[in-house]
């Protein structure tokens, strides 16, 4: 287990049954950018990856 797998279990355990739109989900990664600079490449390499999933060519 990787140590991400914990927050990602909080977040199925506190929020897996909510819905959510991909606008709202940009707007706390770029709030929690501003919060948290020193992760810019990260939550970009992961909104990279979220916006390509359906690409084929990758």
């Amino acid at each position: 287990m990787y140590f991400t797998d914990r927050g990602i279990e909080e977040l199925v355990t506190r929020r897996g049954e909510e819905e959510v739109t991909m606008t709202w989900l940009a707007e706390r990664l770029r709030e929690f950018v501003d919060l948290n600079p020193e992760f810019e490449t990260p939550v970009e390499r992961l909104a990279t990856w979220l916006a390509r999933l359906d690409d084929e060519d990758e």
